[in-house]
């Protein structure tokens, strides 16, 4: 009996915690009657904080198709981002990138594409022939593509991914997971010009030839479901069909992923499902905004008598739709501040705490350049004040 009791008070004790919105602390429910999923594995996250919102076997570690191409175009944006690649630098293509199978653009062997038409054919059709053609430009080899990718995984802390090629053809040895895929995207949609293409639903591309491929976006969701603005699709028999994709409404995006649904249809529907229940039950708070000063403090020995401080960046709390936001703010700041001080400069701190736990610490800094007062001003001063 004294067993049961336990148990029972166990099970309580798990339910009451998992409705609760801890900020920097993953909402880990599982999937309900309410959002069912069929399946293998899946994850609703939360773009601003990070949060899982939702999640079902999302660790796990498995082929995940054509969605391997997320890291393929994150570190082509790297590339031109690091000044080695522009968007028209012409790329040589090889019979190796023009002879792969699966989804492909048909680019033509030892032709020019520029870097823009190859990026735009990956991130609308999925294209594994241009996907090959960018990494043996970037780094001289799939192979060593493919090592500059795990890398970049490894920094980004995606434990459960290790890519075999730049493509997500079938390899024994490559895998990912869905909260992995998350990342990549959430890092991908750092890049402006990503978005570019991912929203365009149709397009072509024009061959050094002349001849044209119609290029149609895989996301269907970008269509037709209201918000979703990123994603990108992938399907073998190994993998099943997969969907890693993005929708923002005002101001809140949400980032979902869906691996090994049975078909088209039921993955693109269990990613609508995760994105409806996320927009109808959870909201994003501004709690630190970066554009509000937070403090004003007097300036010695400075032209200037006082100044506002900033938080060097906002913090956006997560909670569930109808639930108080119990986040507190406290400033660490100095008694004055000492010119000179650059623009920047860390100054004192903020910290931002939920339910009595520091969930995060955010540098206060000024926004202007702030001089010492020279030798004649001072003296001016001095006079000013006799």
């Amino acid at each position: 009996m004294k067993k049961l009791i336990i148990s029972i008070c166990s099970v309580l004790c798990l339910c009451i915690l998992s409705t609760y919105c801890v900020a920097g602390e993953p909402l880990k429910a599982e999937p309900t009657s309410e959002v069912s999923l069929t399946a293998k594995a899946g994850v609703l996250v939360d773009y601003a904080s990070g949060e899982v919102l939702l999640e079902h076997n999302a660790d796990d570690q498995l082929p995940i198709a054509s969605m391997v191409k997320l890291m393929t175009l994150l570190l082509s944006f790297e590339e031109i981002d690091s000044g080695n690649m522009t968007y028209d630098t012409m790329i040589t293509t090889t019979e190796n990138a023009s002879g792969m199978g699966g989804s492909q653009v048909f680019i033509d062997p030892y032709v020019s594409y520029s870097a823009r038409q190859l990026i735009q054919s990956v991130i609308m059709a999925s294209a594994n022939d241009a996907s090959v053609a960018l990494a043996e430009h970037i780094s001289g080899s799939e192979e060593s593509f493919v090592k500059k990718m795990n890398a970049r995984a490894s920094e980004l802390g995606m434990t459960n991914t290790l890519y075999a090629n730049c493509t997500g053809l079938p390899e024994p040895n490559q895998y990912s997971s869905a909260k992995d895929c998350a990342i990549v995207l959430k890092e991908l949609m750092k890049h402006e010009g990503y978005f570019r293409y991912s929203t365009v639903w149709m397009d072509e591309l024009t061959h050094p030839s002349g001849r044209k491929t119609e290029l149609v976006n895989t996301n269907k969701l970008i269509r037709y479901y209201k918000g979703c603005d990123a994603g990108k699709t992938g399907s073998t028999s190994e993998a099943g069909y997969c969907l890693t994709a993005s929708c923002r409404r005002e101001d809140m995006r949400l980032i979902a992923v869906i691996i090994g649904a049975k078909d088209g249809t039921a993955r693109f529907n269990e990613t609508a499902k995760l994105f409806t229940h996320g927009f109808a039950n959870f909201e994003n708070k501004t709690i630190v905004d970066e554009n509000v000063a937070l403090s004003n403090l007097e300036v010695r020995k400075s032209k200037v008598t006082n100044a506002d401080l900033y938080a060097e960046r906002s913090f956006v709390g997560l909670c569930k739709k109808g639930e108080k936001a119990n986040f507190e703010t406290n400033l660490v700041l100095p008694e004055k501040l000492v010119a000179p001080i650059k623009a920047g400069d860390e100054v004192g701190k903020v910290i931002v705490s939920k339910n009595g736990a520091v969930v995060d610490e955010i540098s206060l800094i000024v926004k202007e350049d702030i001089p010492r007062l020279s030798y004649f001003d001072s003296v001016k001063k001095i006079i000013g004040n006799f």
